[in-house]
């Protein structure tokens, strides 16, 4: 009963992060014109997001297959990341938790479909409870239509000057409103991470 409560309180505590960022873009939409998100191939829409990172792919890389460095950049602006158990391998599947500023976690996976060393990797992301195990977001009292089974693609290239061109892609979103919240996320892990390189 106590798991069960402690769950139901976690997924009230994400679901008011997300209204919150809901909030936050309403706001900018109506004071920004808003990029036209990618449309790219498959069912459903695909937000890609591109970066330009000033460090070589090889320490890039670490911040997708090592404990320590994916804990520098996972959630947003206000969360930490206490737990990634890092299990980096095809077939493998790593846990990792974000953390609110309330203090509530917030646990996903990444089950690994295809990674090429320095060059590509393929994961499908859920929410989970702790241990692992994937949890059904309409039964803890999430939308319907929250994204799940979400494929995501991370390619890296090479470019001058010891830099990396770093492309995310996440797969299949049957709705603009969760599309633009997931660009938000992902846009403030990002800078988290580039942030973190800088000042390696």
């Amino acid at each position: 009963m106590n798991i069960h409560m402690n769950m139901h309180k976690i997924m009230r505590s994400f679901l008011a992060v997300i209204m919150a960022m809901a909030t936050v873009f309403v706001v900018a939409q109506s004071q920004t014109t808003a990029r036209k998100p990618a449309t790219a191939g498959g069912p459903g829409k695909n937000l890609v997001v591109t970066r330009t990172i000033d460090a070589p792919v090889a320490e890039v890389w670490k911040y997708w297959a090592e404990s320590e460095y994916v804990r520098k950049w996972w959630g947003p602006d206000g969360f930490t990341s206490p737990v990634a158990k890092m299990d980096f391998r095809v077939g493998g599947k790593s846990l990792v938790c974000m953390r609110t500023p309330e203090g509530q976690d917030l646990y996903s996976t990444w089950a690994y479909k295809k990674i090429v060393p320095l060059k590509h990797i393929e994961y499908i992301h859920n929410l989970a409870d702790k241990t692992g195990k994937k949890v059904d977001p309409a039964s803890m009292g999430l939308p319907s239509d929250f994204p799940q089974d979400v494929r995501n693609v991370i390619t890296f290239k090479t470019l001058g000057d010891n830099k990396t061109e770093m492309i995310i892609t996440e797969y299949g979103y049957t709705s603009d409103q969760w599309l633009n919240l997931s660009r938000m996320g992902l846009e403030q892990c990002l800078n988290k991470m580039t942030a973190s390189l800088i000042h390696r």
